[in-house]
């Protein structure tokens, strides 16, 4: 089956909160933009009944509610949705692609907005009470729902007891199933001794969850003593699981740089590993997974995204176009033998009007155009011939040698 092409400026693999904003911002920008979602636009937050952090919602909101509003400003702005899987990508050169199952997606950038999962336990029933049934993965999304209430932990590494510390400032009881002997945890030390002496917390230590149970909502969880094989049932109104968490990220799988955790590896400006390629959200090493926290991230990248496709049409379109000499001046505007150059370069541009095309390029936002010409220190000279590089003048050099060259490249 051939499969159809379709093309696009932005592709945004991931409708969570982070691809959401960087949706807005791509939109917002006049790029022609498509948000690639496999199953619910808005990611994990749509289960979460209860959101109290983000800000302008003094009152609180729900996840469900919070995106609809995010999606509905993306479609504003233009922003295409399309819900199925993505099956592969290719991100290598100027034109990336984006592999379905019925189509390619050529864009000029990806976003990778992927997002992740938490791990499960695997026990019976779990299925039942995901997210907003009584099991769930946020503390801090979900603790003042648990006012008074007792609710059960599982885990017990620096997320599990943090978050279960946490919960204590709302839950009546917190109650921390533990894999380990008694009085051992994969937590740090701090964190543990805070926890044992936390009169809110209790342990049921060698255990694991065999079974989920209740109607319609969470009621019981049922423990497993790894060592007596007793079963231990403990009533509870919520369950929350700190057993890790999984980045969707297996196709870019030695194609992206990622840790060992499979978390995509970024700079502050979102940028992977490929230029044109951007990560954001819960699938970036990051040190708050948040939806605040992803908005920010969609920010950057989208705003990203629209100086990347504007530094390549003028590189492709006006840098490195063969019709006439070309001189390159790169610069950075708060440094102060950059901005003695430019009087020189500006006086030269006037000269040689109709012989030389020159072209400023200020690197203090973006070293995009730099990067791309190969160049690392400025201010610096790159003169453009035929559509190639012919000459590079770094640091030192003179107008004289300037005019010289430029006067030999056209023939004066």
């Amino acid at each position: 089956m051939q499969k159809k092409v379709e093309k696009y400026d932005v592709v945004i693999i991931g409708g969570g909160a982070a691809g959401l904003t960087a949706g807005i911002y791509c939109g917002r920008a006049r790029l022609k933009t498509l948000i690639i979602e496999k199953s619910l636009v808005g990611g994990l937050a749509t289960y979460t009944n209860e959101i109290e952090n983000y800000p302008g919602f003094p009152e609180g909101t729900t996840g469900l509610g919070l995106m609809d509003l995010f999606h509905k400003q993306a479609k504003k702005f233009g922003v295409s949705f399309k819900l199925t899987d993505v099956k592969g990508v290719q991100l290598a050169g100027e034109t990336k692609i984006v592999e379905t199952f019925r189509t390619n997606y050529e864009a000029k950038v990806v976003i990778v907005a992927s997002g992740g999962k938490p791990r499960l336990t695997g026990a019976k029933g779990e299925a039942d009470y995901l997210y907003d049934k009584g099991i769930s993965f946020c503390a801090t999304c979900d603790a003042a729902a648990n006012t008074d209430k007792t609710v059960l932990v599982v885990g017990s590494g620096d997320a599990a007891i943090e978050e279960g510390m946490f919960l204590t400032k709302f839950a009546k009881k917190v109650i921390v199933s533990v894999l380990h002997d008694v009085g051992k945890m994969d937590c740090n030390e701090i964190a543990k001794e805070q926890a044992l002496s936390n009169p809110k917390m209790e342990f049921i230590w060698n255990t694991v969850v065999e079974e989920f149970a209740g109607e319609g909502h969470l009621q019981t969880v049922i423990l497993k003593n790894l060592k007596t094989n007793e079963r231990i049932p403990v009533e509870v109104d919520s369950c929350f699981l700190f057993i890790g968490y999984l980045p969707n990220t297996e196709i870019f799988k030695d194609i992206l740089d990622m840790n060992r955790g499979g978390y995509l590896i970024t700079n502050e400006k979102m940028e992977t590993n490929i230029e044109g390629v951007f990560a954001v959200g819960d699938v970036r090493d990051k040190f708050l997974k948040q939806v605040a926290t992803a908005v920010g991230d969609g920010a950057i990248a989208g705003f990203g995204a629209e100086k990347y496709i504007a530094e390549s049409e003028l590189f492709h379109q006006q840098i490195m176009k063969d019709d006439i000499t070309g001189i390159i001046y790169i610069y950075n505007a708060v440094d102060p033998k950059s901005r003695e150059y430019l009087t020189t370069i500006e006086k030269m541009e006037e000269e040689y009007k109709g012989k030389a095309r020159f072209t400023k390029v200020d690197i203090y936002k973006s070293a995009g155009i730099a990067n791309r010409l190969g160049v690392k220190d400025v201010p610096c000279i790159v003169m453009i011939k035929d559509g190639k590089i012919s000459e590079v003048f770094t640091d030192g050099f003179t107008e004289n040698e300037i005019a010289a060259t430029i006067n030999k490249s056209v023939l004066v």
